[in-house]
């Protein structure tokens, strides 16, 4: 390879390769082009963000930290963010990647405005947290009336209801930040406990609320799990003006949430929950004496039976005095996979596990099932690792506390979009990172013509014509917001 003229190879605008070499063509570059534009799929969350009028939420809410003289509304600058982190950005700086496109996402501030508006939020970072909340709310509420019958409340009652997943996961951090501390797996950083609403099997999810805590912070501590459960709650529109969702929502946690503490804050708002159970110590004599026919096979994920998995009520045989009427404990026994450890409360070769609900009339395997899908949390909190979570940023803590905001918003933004542009189609499941390959870093060309603007993407892209129609979608969506 060779440079030609004068150009200065890597400080150099342009350059060009003298021959092919090798499998890949030999291009000249250069910086002439206009009316280019990257990222064009993410006109998707930008007309995602005003048909559920994310963007005028975050502008009313976020009003009282706006300057009289200031020339960027703060909201904006907080959806300008949540577009950036979405688009893959994992810190405050990424916002370049939307600024850089003043024809697809308008006028974007500059990183130090960036940088002042967040550390005025910061100030006062819970109240700043509970406005967000309540735009994502009131946002929230019109995508899933937009959504209709696609939408996670539609037609929910006690036998469907609204399913809660609460999962924590571990942040590391590789600098000294504030509140960052040793975690129970030997790592150094946080700790955050989240709540997301489940989609159900052909959906994802959406983040309801999380919890930035240091990374000492407990695995059970009811008072985390009772306080982000309370935030999940406010975010669901039939619970505005006061509405109690009752047995139409369905808490599921693994262990860390089956505390006495927590159960009974669930059991006194009459709210149903799927809770994982630490079997006592006297589980393998207690269980012995469930008779063998009241163990039934389990099924696997398409309802199939398994073999190898059975489930058994051991309600009656277990010390239940302390816990609130009405709870039922399922056992789960199987076969442990090939290598698998034992535990001292594992049985005759099987492993033995648990989780306590307070729904009645329904098959122990669909229970078992329903509470074993409680792994799609963990889907979730990928995503949301993949969309801004793996590393907290910023030095301070209640900075990092408004950086965890912007992800939800992030994440509140792609699934929603999902829902409303993408239904029908495999990509109303895909991940993030899926989503930024496919769809949102197709290149564009914008034109104009007829006054009109016109985004034009590459005819050969392979899911153009997914973008197409889905952009058609959200653009035939009533404006409710």
């Amino acid at each position: 390879m060779a440079c030609l003229g004068s150009c200065p190879c890597e400080f150099g605008s342009t350059f060009l390769v003298s021959k092919p070499t090798g499998f890949y063509p030999s291009l000249t570059v250069d910086t002439a082009g206009t009316g280019v534009v990257s990222q064009a799929g993410a006109a998707l969350l930008v007309t995602t963000a005003g048909k559920v009028g994310l963007d005028q939420a975050l502008s009313s809410a976020s009003g009282r930290w706006r300057a009289p003289t200031a020339i960027h509304d703060p909201g904006k600058i907080l959806c300008d963010l949540a577009i950036a982190v979405a688009l893959g950005g994992d810190c405050l700086a990424d916002i370049t990647t939307v600024r850089s496109e003043p024809g697809l996402f308008g006028l974007v501030a500059s990183d130090p405005t960036v940088s002042r508006l967040i550390d005025i939020l910061a100030k006062d970072a819970d109240k700043a947290v509970a406005v967000l909340n309540a735009a994502r709310a009131r946002a929230r509420a019109a995508a899933w009336a937009l959504a209709g019958e696609r939408s996670p409340d539609h037609a929910i009652d006690a036998d469907k209801p609204l399913i809660i997943d609460l999962d924590a996961t571990l942040i590391t951090a590789h600098s000294e930040k504030q509140n960052a501390a040793p975690t129970f797996k030997r790592g150094f950083g946080f700790h955050p406990l989240c709540s997301f609403a489940d989609h159900g099997a052909q959906g994802t999810g959406e983040p309801l609320s999380i919890m930035l805590r240091p990374g000492n912070a407990g695995s059970n501590t009811a008072a985390d799990h009772i306080a982000v459960t309370r935030n999940a709650l406010r975010q669901l529109p039939f619970t505005a003006n006061g509405g109690r969702a009752g047995r139409k929502v369905l808490v599921r946690t693994d262990a860390a949430g089956g505390t006495h503490e927590f159960v009974e804050w669930l059991h006194a708002r009459k709210l149903g929950y799927s809770l994982g159970f630490n079997l006592p110590d006297d589980a393998v004599e207690r269980l012995a004496r469930i008779p063998a026919q009241a163990w039934t096979p389990a099924y696997d994920d398409e309802r199939i039976p398994r073999d190898g998995a059975w489930v058994a009520e051991a309600t009656g045989v277990l010390e239940m005095s302390g816990w609130p009427t009405g709870m039922r404990v399922i056992v789960r026994k199987e076969r442990p996979h090939p290598g698998a450890q034992l535990r001292f409360t594992d049985a005759d070769g099987l492993r033995l596990t648990a989780f306590a609900t307070n729904t009645p009339r329904v098959q122990l395997a669909d229970l078992e099932l329903r509470h074993r899908r409680r792994a799609r949390a963990e889907d979730r909190i990928r995503a949301a690792k993949a969309t801004g979570l793996t590393n907290l940023p910023l030095h301070g803590y209640a900075h990092n506390q408004i950086w965890v905001a912007i992800v939800a918003l992030a994440l509140d933004l792609t699934a929603w979009t999902q829902m409303l542009a993408l239904n029908g189609h495999e990509a109303r499941r895909w991940e993030p990172k899926r989503l930024r390959l496919r769809l949102f870093s197709v290149a564009g060309r914008i034109a104009r013509h007829a006054r009109q603007v016109h985004l034009r993407l590459a005819s050969h892209a392979p899911w153009a014509e997914l973008i197409q129609t889905a952009c058609r979608r959200l653009h035939n969506l009533p404006q409710l917001a």
